[in-house]
């Protein structure tokens, strides 16, 4: 497996060779950034850890150079932080039993915009894994570089023959919850098992810990929080989760858009305002 940018680095835990870790992949997770994906695919790594029959696999498309950093990290260079965090993805890989990490090692101006190049390596992963179930960001996500990323995968994706892509596409939540969505149409993905190895995971990135981003109490308290709040009249079903919009219709309509996509969730949240405000 030969991918594009010379920055890019595939790492297998248990040593298999690269094309067969990543053809027996069956979740996979494609993230901005590192972290990204022990944030809103855990859902997905705990459900093929120590699994035979069933594969965690991720991609990384940015290099994570542009990190903000402080205390320990504060003199890091860009490229001493590219490789610090390359370092720690690779440890969540090993800790998280995943069949394959790639970091395409793309500068984030170069995701959040047309770029060919990453595309090329996304659909050449896709058609080797061809997994059951992708998780990206969703597309109502404020960060830049999360919506470039879906954008190149959805590109990606729709380049595949219909009878070869995932059975399931979700978009998670990262940089923006998905709280407000319609109860009916949130995907809960649960997050509650192994609780241990899910703050294993988000704990390994000190780069983003220690340097002035406390996702490992932030990332758990989002999810301890949807669990809580999603129901008011019933006890609780799971005790953290994250939720996902449901973006499998993309891959099965490839002249939806993904604002078209995200309008009609947009418009049941308003309606529902409205009836709440309107009742008597």
């Amino acid at each position: 497996m030969k991918l594009n940018h010379k920055d890019a680095d595939l790492f297998v835990p248990d040593g298999m060779a690269a094309e067969s870790a990543i053809a027996r992949t069956t979740q996979l997770a494609i993230g901005a950034h590192q972290d990204d994906l022990e944030i809103m695919a855990y859902s997905g790594i705990e459900a093929c850890y120590q699994n035979a029959e069933h594969w965690f696999g991720g991609i990384v498309v940015s290099n994570g150079s542009g990190s903000a950093r402080q205390d320990a990290y504060a003199d890091y260079t860009d490229e001493d932080m590219r490789q610090v965090r390359y370092a720690e993805q690779r440890k969540a890989a090993m800790v998280g039993e995943y069949s394959f990490v790639a970091q395409l090692g793309y500068p984030s101006s170069e995701v959040r915009s047309a770029n060919d190049s990453l595309v090329n390596d996304l659909e050449s992963i896709l058609l080797l894994a061809q997994p059951d179930t992708v998780y990206v960001h969703n597309p109502c996500d404020k960060h830049p570089t999360h919506i470039g990323t879906l954008k190149q995968t959805l590109q990606a994706l729709r380049r595949i023959p219909v009878e070869k892509r995932p059975k399931a596409l979700y978009g998670v939540e990262v940089w923006r919850d998905l709280d407000w969505m319609d109860d009916a149409a949130k995907v809960v993905l649960r997050t509650d098992r192994r609780p241990g190895l899910a703050q294993s995971l988000i704990g390994l990135f000190d780069s983003q810990n220690t340097g002035g981003k406390r996702y490992d109490l932030a990332a758990p308290g989002r999810r301890l929080a949807n669990a809580t709040f999603f129901d008011s009249h019933s006890v609780d079903a799971v005790e953290s989760a994250c939720f996902a919009m449901d973006l499998t219709p993309l891959l099965k309509q490839d002249d939806l858009s993904l604002y078209d996509l995200v309008q009609v969730q947009l418009r049941k949240f308003v309606e529902s305002v409205e009836q709440n405000l309107s009742a008597k």
